[in-house]
């Protein structure tokens, strides 16, 4: 994909990832937010925090499964598009449920687990948001990558935050099915980790010296037959 078309998609995925929150602009406005709309407003940017969540943590196989290195170039913005979501569902908390009283918001903290760990969630998220530049990832170096690995422990908090606030009202079907996706997107990044570890024979690049990455270079680029050889081979032993 050229940089014209790719910055296009960039921005159509930026503008439909801030559609749900126009919409609660558009229904506050019309005065359409339930009986209840600060639970309204909660309940939708949670639900929203989590997709986004999902949705971030997705680029990598995307990326692996289609060979296409330009889903990883709409990762940050969707990362971002996600904190973004967890604030405004944690200000709703804080300003209407709450309204800025510490002494409860502390009680709730402490007592009631499902608040627990989704504000942990939250917090572990800042840093992330705040070393998503390209500046940070510079500075930081090599512990940019293990910083940002916290994200394997936000999404389980973040489903569990959803599991005990439903479990309440015995209605789990909807945060299973998050459990699901979460479970299958951190068990495949699991078992990347361990193929990329196991010894092997092959060399680990092309004979012109490239790296292969995922099966099928990105690059487009034309192969040796030796090369061709070796891309099938690892195409067979990962699948």
């Amino acid at each position: 994909m050229n940089s014209a078309r790719l910055r296009l998609l960039w921005w159509i995925v930026c503008l439909a990832a801030a559609v749900p929150f126009a919409r609660l602009w558009v229904l506050g406005y019309l005065d359409a937010l339930t009986a209840n709309p600060v639970e309204f407003v909660t309940r939708d940017t949670g639900t929203w925090t989590l997709i986004f969540l999902c949705i971030t943590l997705a680029v990598s196989p995307l990326r692996w499964l289609t060979g296409q290195a330009w889903w990883l170039r709409l990762r940050r913005m969707l990362g971002l598009w996600t904190f973004f979501y967890a604030c405004v569902h944690l200000v709703t908390w804080v300003w209407f449920d709450q309204w800025f009283d510490l002494r409860a918001m502390w009680a709730d903290i402490v007592k009631r687990p499902f608040i627990t760990v989704g504000f942990l969630a939250v917090v572990l998220m800042l840093p992330l948001a705040l070393t998503s530049s390209n500046f940070a990832m510079r500075s930081l170096g090599r512990r940019w990558g293990a910083l940002h690995r916290l994200v394997y422990l936000v999404a389980p908090l973040g489903v569990l935050h959803f599991w005990w606030h439903k479990a309440a009202k015995n209605d789990l079907a909807e945060p299973a099915v998050y459990a699901l996706i979460v479970l299958v997107l951190l068990a495949w990044r699991v078992w990347r980790a361990v193929q990329q570890r196991r010894p092997s024979s092959v060399p680990e690049a092309e004979p012109d010296g490239r790296e292969t990455g995922v099966p099928g270079s990105v690059s487009g680029a034309p192969r040796s037959k030796s090369g061709q050889r070796y891309i099938d081979r690892r195409v067979m032993n990962n699948s």
